[in-house]
């Protein structure tokens, strides 16, 4: 009898994280698509928003993410297990792309406010902002494959990958800040230089507020492992941990000479 009740525990158990998963993947998806919402879904389907086919490529590739992860923890918690690990190739492949298509969009965005011309201090702007964007990347890569490294140990993998996931979770909650919190335009600014693309970026400072309201779906997660397990896993103390630093050295290290250096590098890739 207690050996049956014990595996009955068990199961209860395993039923219940799948649940928990399903449930933090929604929420991941929910902030991406109504982040996005006003800045983007709305203007595309109403002919307002213009941009390069690059940009169009690069939201529907990190969109197909957030698709991808509800619905590879959706198979997970239905006991579709196998289906789960014959569509994880997508996801590498997904991530891959990713990478490719953010580097190309911040390189075009840096080359094009570092064409001569453009109003002073437009490109200093834009390289410092450029780190919100490929520090994310170069959080997210390594996390992905650490998650590939760490296939047979479920509990480790499923955790990086929300991990992930979740440090990803800034750009949509900030295009409700820029927004409905965004400052009128100013009457008296100069209009742009005419026949130069119009290259903007906020101040890296905006940033962060979004990023840390995101983080809170991982102290969720600990939450819930604390709960469950007795202790947050490894995974969220030492991952959170270096997602946390990243987020709150956002402005310092965007403005250094070095990052300055490293974006203008950057921006000359795209000729």
């Amino acid at each position: 009898m207690f050996v049956g009740e014990a595996v009955l525990g068990t199961r209860a158990g395993v039923g219940s994280s799948r649940r928990f998963y399903v449930w933090m993947a929604s929420a991941c998806l929910a902030i991406a698509v109504v982040g996005f919402m006003p800045t983007y879904f709305l203007p595309l389907a109403q002919g307002r928003f213009r941009a390069e086919p690059i940009v169009h490529i690069h939201g529907l590739v990190l969109f197909s993410w957030v698709a991808f992860f509800f619905t590879q923890t959706w198979l997970v918690a239905t006991g579709r297990t196998l289906a789960h690990r014959t569509w994880g190739m997508l996801g590498i492949a997904i991530v891959t792309a990713m990478t490719c298509v953010i580097t190309a969009v911040v390189s075009m965005r840096v080359a094009q406010a570092s064409l001569p011309g453009q109003p002073a201090g437009t490109a200093e702007g834009v390289r410092a902002f450029a780190w919100v964007t490929i520090g994310g990347l170069a959080f997210i890569v390594p996390v992905f494959i650490l998650a590939i490294v760490k296939l047979k140990d479920s509990e480790a993998h499923k955790r990086l990958i929300l991990l992930m996931t979740v440090s990803m979770l800034g750009a949509p909650i900030a295009r409700w800040f820029l927004t409905f919190l965004a400052p009128p335009p100013d009457p008296n600014a100069p209009p742009w230089p005419a026949g130069l693309p119009h290259v903007a970026a906020p101040p890296v400072f905006v940033a962060v507020t979004p990023a840390l309201i995101g983080d809170i779906l991982l102290v969720v997660a600990m939450v819930y492992d604390w709960r469950t397990r007795g202790r947050p896993h490894p995974v969220y103390l030492i991952g959170g941990g270096i997602m946390l630093l990243l987020h709150l050295t956002m402005v310092p290290v965007s403005n250094s000479p070095a990052w300055q250096a490293i974006a203008a590098a950057i921006g000359r890739l795209a000729g």
